[in-house]
């Protein structure tokens, strides 16, 4: 098929899945005489995988890794492999999240119990509290509030 019926079958642009090719993650593109691109029926399934992994937090770089040459040739062992890092990946950022939105909502709170009339004083206390250092190094809150 060509790019036009490929893309409207897809749901992808033309663009998008010109791409994907030049990154080589679609292969066996050929070309017809009028330069064309010819795709094989393999080429929706193939995108539609790389659609999905993507749409899963998978690069392209992982997703070159687990796209086999052929697709009735699946390394089990290694797709297993990267399908299990890519969730240890996950659950690494999960916990990163939730520390951070622990000390996010922390943040809110402090300045929510402190009295609005001392802005400055307390940008100066939660400077100091919340990044280590920054009043060693001359930042202080008129600095924050007044960049110049």
């Amino acid at each position: 098929m060509r790019i036009g019926e490929l893309a409207r079958r897809s749901g992808l642009t033309a663009s998008r899945i010109r791409f994907y090719e030049t990154e080589g993650l679609l292969n066996a593109v050929s070309r017809k005489a009028n330069g064309y691109r010819e795709y094989p029926s393999g080429a929706l399934v193939i995108l539609g995988i790389i659609v999905s992994a993507q749409r899963t937090g998978f690069s392209l770089d992982e997703i070159r890794e687990i796209l086999p040459a052929d697709l009735t040739h699946w390394r089990r062992d290694e797709l297993t492999d990267i399908l299990r890092r890519k969730v240890a990946d996950i659950e690494q950022m999960e916990k990163r999240l939730s520390q951070s939105k622990k000390e996010i909502r922390a943040l809110i709170r402090k300045i929510e119990d402190q009295p609005q009339e001392a802005c400055a004083d307390n940008t100066q206390r939660l400077l100091k509290e919340f990044v280590p250092g920054s009043l060693k190094h001359g930042v202080t809150a008129s600095k924050v509030m007044n960049p110049r």
